[in-house]
């Protein structure tokens, strides 16, 4: 077992910090029978007063050479009973211990300061992350806000490291505005983003659930203005939307008032375009007067785009559809060795009204995997080969060796 992957995590309620943390290390340290390379730790916002102790508890009664985490508005881990849990809105620690023998690891936490120009060659990137580009990293990142360059990190990423795979999240407080905190080692920042470089025998596949299913027809932008379209189809883009909303079931109607979104189709040469071809974007406002649509990332004349609508049958149908189709393409499911699950905190109980509605989908598939994660402010996976930030979705990271998985 020594030479093997070996994967633990753990998950604690305690309204103690102090006792989570003991909770946590004990049932771990436990499940292991060789010392852990990697640590992660994802911390509710419950427990904002006391982020500055997380660290120094854990460093009590845990060593482990690489250990990142962050703040989440819920917590999602695996209790000793091997049951998944979503905690959203109350005290919960959740601890993965990983063993990787065979693995490079590398951390680093990056201020958007130190970012190379998006122009810069791949040894610029290549000297900020500090593993090299062969052979191809798996990376996790947790990100602070907005202002961190997690948008151009992920674009700096994908062109350095050809191959790579990057799953993560934006570090989350208990609502708007909610202090943050990033764990890397034995420091915490509040900004930048922290991340971790897996190379060798190791690979992260990728399950990215967006939720929305597809309305009307795809059109073609054309004419717009950063983020901004101002022409679809030669057409007011207002215009084109009411004539849309107008020929929807009136259930859809009052769906669009709320959830209605954007889809960029990512193959700009693929003709025939269907759920799960676009990237899926919020719309940030209109514009009455000029009839144009503002939407949550820059847009080209030519880029073919399709409304969609969420709501919570869409989004289980398509983390479900994902799901088996993963699943019927292991041969060797049982060499995942465990999970991640970075999931938006517009989804959980709030989208569902149940509890653990993606985790327990998830588990009905891949059984007795453990799985973690948190809820995001932002998503990080990848979408039609470039990663990408994401709202609404739940994204997942499935970890086993490339020896065991007959992918080279």
């Amino acid at each position: 077992m020594a030479d093997q992957i070996q994967w633990a995590n753990a998950l604690s309620t305690r309204p103690s910090l102090e006792a989570a943390v003991a909770d946590v290390v004990q049932q771990a340290v436990s499940s292991l029978t060789v010392p852990a390379d990697l640590g992660l730790v994802f911390i509710s916002s419950a427990f904002t007063s006391e982020y500055s102790r997380l660290l120094p508890l854990l460093a009590e009664r845990l060593s482990v050479p690489v250990l990142i985490g962050c703040s989440g508005g819920g917590v999602i881990g695996t209790t000793g009973r091997g049951q998944t849990q979503e905690l959203e809105a109350e005290p919960a620690l959740s601890l993965t211990l990983a063993h990787l023998p065979q693995v490079n690891i590398k951390g680093f936490h990056v201020l958007p300061e130190e970012l190379p120009d998006l122009d810069s060659p791949p040894d610029d990137w290549i000297d900020l992350i500090g593993m090299p580009s062969t052979p191809a990293p798996q990376f996790i990142l947790l990100s602070g806000s907005f202002s961190s360059g997690i948008n151009d990190l992920l674009q700096g990423i994908d062109f350095a490291y050809p191959g790579s795979v990057t799953v993560g999240g934006q570090a989350s407080g208990g609502g708007l505005g909610g202090r943050i905190a990033l764990f890397y080692n034995d420091k915490v920042y509040n900004e930048g983003t922290i991340g971790v470089a897996l190379s060798g025998n190791i690979v992260l596949e990728t399950i990215v659930a967006q939720g929305c299913r597809p309305i009307g027809k795809p059109l073609q932008v054309t004419s717009s203005d950063r983020n901004i379209i101002l022409e679809l189809d030669e057409r007011i883009p207002l215009l084109v939307l009411r004539d849309l909303i107008a020929n929807l079931s009136e259930q859809d109607r009052i769906l669009a008032q709320h959830s209605l979104f954007v889809g960029l189709a990512m193959d700009g040469f693929k003709q025939d375009l269907h759920q799960g071809d676009f990237l899926i974007r919020s719309i940030l406002g209109v514009d009455p007067t000029a009839g144009a649509i503002a939407i949550a990332d820059y847009i080209r004349p030519g880029q073919r785009l399709q409304f969609h609508l969420r709501d919570a049958q869409t989004s289980a149908e398509d983390l479900e559809f994902l799901l088996e189709s993963y699943y019927r393409k292991q041969v060797a499911q049982p060499s995942a060795v465990g999970a991640l699950m970075f999931s938006c905190m517009g989804r959980g109980e709030g989208l569902y009204r149940k509890p653990n509605f993606d985790s327990e989908l998830f588990r009905r598939y891949l059984k007795d995997i453990p799985l973690t994660g948190f809820f995001c402010g932002g998503e990080i996976g990848p979408v039609g080969g470039s990663t990408l930030l994401h709202n609404y979705t739940s994204v997942f990271g499935i970890c086993r060796a490339i020896n065991d998985s007959g992918i080279s």
